[in-house]
């Protein structure tokens, strides 16, 4: 059970309540019924032994007092398991969310990539290798019912998920509050499509479960871009319009 809804627990520990009622009505009746019979035979017409009588009558009667308090009993150790499991339930989500803020804020920034960036073109341009460079733009899904799910944690999922699909040459960055880069090298353009469609599958389980939907578009060089300036400038296009941009400009090698 990953998930839980304390809508249906609540419905659950109801019922329990209306179980735990109904039985103890159903014991008294049952209980105050035969006492009826039993005392005329007890206390006024006794046959045989009558202390030996009224110790049954009064030991059934104690027995039933006890049978209803652990009717009693039970249905609050219920509620208290109840209460344990919701408060462990909320400390969980609420791990989960600090770990997902942590990935997220120690995941490396624009700055990281900027010089990864020109450090990776200037290394393919010098030994005429291959670069690809995909991007990655993350919005609700149309026609989703949970636009109000946690982003942190969807994005936490989504770079997690990206991870697993990368060499170890490759890097991940995040640009924005939902946009990743990943710098792919020695890797062509044809590559680079086939990385974008196992990362698509790879977030399928992140679509599914936070109702987002993911914009992977692949840049390559030398294919799509000649120099460090038009793979920076096809970055920046993606990015918001007020983000104001430090990164230094990179020299054209000669």
């Amino acid at each position: 059970m990953s998930t839980l809804n304390r809508a249906e627990l609540d419905r659950l520990e109801k019922r329990e309540l209306q179980l735990t009622i109904l039985a103890a009505v159903f014991v008294l009746v049952l209980a105050g019924g035969l006492t009826a019979f039993m005392y005329p035979l007890v206390f006024l017409h006794p046959v045989g032994n009558k202390w030996t009588l009224r110790v049954a009558f009064f030991g059934f009667c104690g027995l039933t007092l006890l049978f209803v308090g652990y009717l009693l009993e039970r249905q609050r150790t219920v509620r208290q398991l109840k209460q344990q499991l919701l408060a462990e339930l909320e400390r969980n989500v609420t791990l989960q969310h600090q770990a997902s803020v942590d990935l997220l804020h120690s995941m490396p920034d624009q700055n990281y990539f900027w010089d990864r960036l020109t450090m990776e073109f200037r290394r393919a341009m010098t030994m005429q290798k291959t670069l690809s460079l995909l991007l990655l733009k993350g919005k609700a899904a149309a026609g989703s019912g949970k636009l109000n799910e946690d982003a942190d944690a969807a994005w936490s999922d989504a770079a997690k998920a990206m991870s697993r699909k990368l060499r170890p040459t490759d890097s991940i960055y995040r640009l924005g509050p939902d946009i990743f880069a990943l710098v792919l090298p020695e890797t062509d353009a044809l590559n680079a499509k086939r990385v974008a469609v196992r990362l698509q599958e790879e977030l399928q389980d992140v679509r599914t479960k936070y109702g987002k939907a993911f914009d992977i578009t692949t840049h390559n060089y030398p294919q799509d871009a000649q120099s460090a300036h038009e793979l920076e400038d096809i970055v920046k296009s993606l990015l918001p319009q007020q983000e104001e941009w430090e990164a230094p400009v990179p020299a054209e090698a000669k």
